[in-house]
Parts: structure tokens; sequence; C-alpha cells
């Protein structure tokens, strides 16, 4: 019998992204709106070397509907009983709800195993979430982002550990399945600054329109591309002003579909003017892709214009160090689209980033890493009291996202943070990729369960 899985959740939690993330489709519709989603669907969906069949299903809904909710929400409850299991989907963005609590305990009362996910996991706010959600009872939650694809190792553990023996398929080098995906890259910037020509010098043709004139490209282009082997999918995004400058319909929708796209970027390319770089909106960008977790790479662009290149690109490194504190150790790469010289560098560049981006640290390692931390410095005593760090893991990667269990959570200070942080940069190797810390505090067998 085929191993099913039903997604449920309160509506508009994304549901329905994960359904198509899992299942490789675009089969369910997917708005803001809450309750797109009516009839459950279902589809075949794999994970690695595990296949199983996915249900995905309307939102619960806690409000008093006319006859028509009822009846979809009869059709949720059906989709849930011919599941053998449940993933349980939350908004890392929300928090956990009082409704959430309320779906958590009619899922519980089904007997069935449950998966907790904390979708929409791929930014700051999803972290107070993931430690309330890992008091609903379901076990250590899965943070993932089904919009961007992360998180889903985390889910397959999650799910190989209820599944039959017969869900899995033969051996699976996931390495090789990885690369088989085309690397998504999203060139980005403020107008004018050569993303088009770029894009252009990278494709060998001419994909975008190009000028003087800023603000040439509205929608974003897309293109699919192949570098030494390796398809690469470029997305080539409408210039990004500051908001108070956009002032036309037109534009505030280029503009939003230009951030939509570094959303779904796994890296993006922030291409400065070499006669003007890091103004104030190359800073605002920066500190976006940073908050959405997005490898990057920074391309100075019309570097043939620049005299003396050495003492810029020197300036340029001190810079970045100083005002994107977050970004330290990016790579800055010395372009000219217009003619050509310093492209070659920028793929290996990019590649290099990907691969930290990815990269996963065993507990083993963290841990002996950590006890050295702490023994070189050890951690704040607030209110007379020292706080204990027992353990550190690696919970995720894209970006790299690590756990640490502490005697006080929340009190772990702004600076003890930043000292651990910028040890796993230089310890690891974690320069200039995004890097998430999640303080949560040790199991107390005495505290109160939801």
């Amino acid at each position: 019998m085929v191993f099913t899985v039903a997604i449920a959740g309160r509506p508009n939690v994304g549901k329905s992204t994960l359904y198509n993330r899992l299942t490789g489709s675009r089969a369910a519709i997917v708005d803001d709106t809450p309750g797109v989603t009516r009839d459950w669907r279902e589809g075949e969906a794999r994970l690695l070397d595990l296949a199983f069949r996915v249900l995905d299903t309307a939102g619960l809904d806690d409000e008093k509907g006319d006859d028509l909710s009822a009846r979809i929400q009869k059709q949720t409850m059906d989709a849930i009983r011919n599941a053998d299991a449940l993933i349980f989907v939350i908004d890392g963005r929300d928090g956990v709800t009082p409704f959430d609590q309320e779906v958590a305990s009619l899922l519980r009362r089904g007997g069935k195993p449950i998966v907790l996910a904390v979708n929409k996991a791929d930014t700051r706010a999803s972290e107070t979430t993931i430690n309330e959600a890992s008091r609903l009872g379901f076990g250590e939650p899965v943070a993932l982002s089904a919009a961007h694809g992360t998180g889903l190792p985390e889910l397959y553990e999650a799910l190989i550990a209820i599944a039959p023996d017969d869900a899995r398929l033969p051996d699976v080098d996931e390495e090789a399945e990885a690369y088989k995906r085309p690397l998504t890259i999203a060139i980005t910037g403020r107008p004018n600054a050569g993303k088009s020509t770029l894009l252009n010098r990278l494709l060998g043709s001419e994909r975008s329109i190009t000028g003087p004139e800023a603000g040439i490209t509205r929608d974003a282009v897309a293109a699919e591309w192949e570098w030494e082997g390796r398809k690469v999918k470029l997305i080539d995004t409408a210039g990004l002003r500051r908001k108070a400058k956009v002032e036309e319909e037109l534009e505030k929708l280029s503009v939003t579909a230009a951030i939509d796209e570094i959303k779904l970027a796994e890296l993006v390319i922030l291409v400065v003017d070499a006669a003007i770089p890091f103004e104030t909106q190359d800073l605002q960008i920066a500190d976006m892709v940073e908050r959405e977790g997005r490898a990057m790479i920074v391309a100075v662009n019309k570097w043939d214009l620049v005299e003396d290149k050495a003492q810029l690109l020197r300036t340029l490194t001190k810079r970045v160090d100083e005002l994107l504190p977050q970004w330290k150790g990016v790579p800055i790469v010395a372009i000219s689209a217009l003619s050509g010289d310093g492209i070659e560098l920028l793929m290996p560049a990019i590649v290099k980033q990907h691969d930290i981006w990815n990269k996963r640290i065993s507990t083993h390692r963290l841990n002996d890493w950590l006890a050295m931390m702490i023994e070189r410095h050890s951690p704040p005593a607030p209110k007379g009291r020292r706080i204990k760090i027992r353990y550190i893991t690696q919970a995720r990667t894209r970006p790299p996202t690590f756990a640490i269990s502490s005697s006080q959570a929340g009190e772990l200070p702004s600076d003890y943070a930043r000292y651990l942080m910028n040890g796993l940069r230089e310890t690891f190797g974690f320069t200039g990729v995004p890097i998430r810390m999640k303080v949560k505090v040790s199991e107390n067998p005495f505290a109160k369960k939801w």
C-alpha cells in the first residue's frame, strides 16, 4: 500500500506551496488570499529515496461559515482520515496562534504520526515561532521554506522515521541530484548599474534590452544557461530604487516582481556601479538579501573606467566590512559587463559561495569547537546567574542555521551571540553568507506542556 501523507493546518500557511514543492509541479494554485484551496488534491511526491502520495488540504478554519465552508472542512477531515501520516504546517512569521493550538489538539486525536513543520522559516521573525512550536508536543519542529525549497532534508529525516520500508527507492546520490537542478541566480541592483548588460554578457546574446536610460527592464527576464556542464537559471530584475522615488504604479509592480525573484533565488549578484559604489540603496538591497537568507556576491561593474584599480578594490573591501558587517568576507568581483573584463571570475566565486551556503558541519565537530570557544571566553552572568550553553547543532543549511541549547533562552547577549557567529565563520569557513542562530532553553521535564 502506498504511504500517504496529508498536509494540514490553518489557511494561508503555505500548504499548497509545500505540495507543489514535493510534487515538483504547479498543480496547486498559490495566492496570499486565504481559502484558495477547497477540494483536497493528491499527487506523487518524492524526497531523495522516499516516495509517497501527498494530499493537499483546505485550511482548517475557526470561523463559522456557510454550507460551502462546512463541506470544505468535511473534505479536509476526510483527507486527514485517509492519510497514514500528517505534516502539520504553521506560519513561521505569525507565531503559534491560539487556533494553531486547537488544530494541534484536533490532529492529535486522530492518532496519526505527525510531523510539525514551521514554514516561511527563512527570516529572523521565525526563530521565536520555532521555539514556541517545540512546545506543541510533536517533538523538534522542521524549519523549512516551501517557496525556497529549504529544510527539505530535515523534512525527509522526519518522514523517513515514520515511513514503511517499502516507501524507500533504491539509493540516490544526493549531490548528483542537486547538481542536476538549475542553480537559480538573480541579478539585482540600482537602476542603470549594468544588470541587463551583465546578463547579455553571460549568455553571449542580446537577451535583455540595454541602453543609457535607467529603468528599461520592467519584467524580470529569465534565461536558461549552462556553465561547465552545470545548469543555471539567470534572472535579470528591474532596478531597485528607494521607496520615496517609486511613484508610478507600473514601477511599483516591477519592484515587487524584482523582490519576489530575489526571495526565490539561491544566490544574488548585487551589481554596483564602480563610480558610485555602496550608496544607501545598495546597502538596503544587501540588507534585504541577508534577511531573506540568500547567498550573495558583489559585482563591481564598469571597472574599465576606474583609474587606480588596486586602491579602489582595497577601499571597497574595507567599506563592505564596515557598512555590512553581516556580509563580512562576501566576494567582491571587479568586472566590466560591457567589455567582458573579469567575467571569467564571476561563476567560480558564485559556485564557491553556493557551496558555503549549503555546507553542513557535524554535531561532534561543532561541540568540540563550542567547548573551545567557551573556554576562551565564558558566557556572561546576567543578574548573577551564569548562562550555561549545553550543546550546539546545525539545524539546517541554506542559510546555515545553528541551534544552541542554553539554560536561559532569550538571555544570550547579542555581543556573545556575535562572538559565536564570528567564530563559526572563521573556524568553518562560513564567510560571506548569512548565518542564523537560535537559542532554545534546555528541556525541563516539569514544564507545562500545551
